[in-house]
């Protein structure tokens, strides 16, 4: 993609994904659903997740699978509330946009 992906921008992806889990998901697989929209390698996604949980957007709790822990993430009620902020900051930047590419003035 020729386009750079602001923090804000990558925090309201991964919240995204994070939130499509009821009970939460874990890193790898958070990793393969924000590559469906963007590049992103395992070592920027993770510094994402620790922001997020450190601003209280994100829980974290490790549970067994083939005998060894797996971290997982869940949007908490804060998050929730940091994310339709940004669903509808991104509805109205992206209609701006697509104004202006179709020809358009911006509103």
């Amino acid at each position: 993609m020729v386009f750079n992906t602001g923090a804000a921008l990558l925090d309201a992806i991964v919240l995204a994904v994070v939130s499509q889990e009821k009970e939460g998901t874990y890193g790898y697989k958070i990793t393969q659903d924000v590559r469906k929209a963007i590049e992103v390698s395992e070592s920027t996604l993770y510094p994402v997740l620790r922001r997020l949980q450190k601003d209280e957007c994100l829980e974290v709790y490790d549970r067994q699978f083939d005998g060894r822990n797996r971290r997982y993430y869940k949007v908490t009620d804060k998050g929730r509330l940091q994310l339709n902020l940004y669903q509808t900051e991104w509805k109205n930047y992206s209609m701006k946009i697509n104004e202006i590419f179709e020809g358009g003035a911006a509103v």
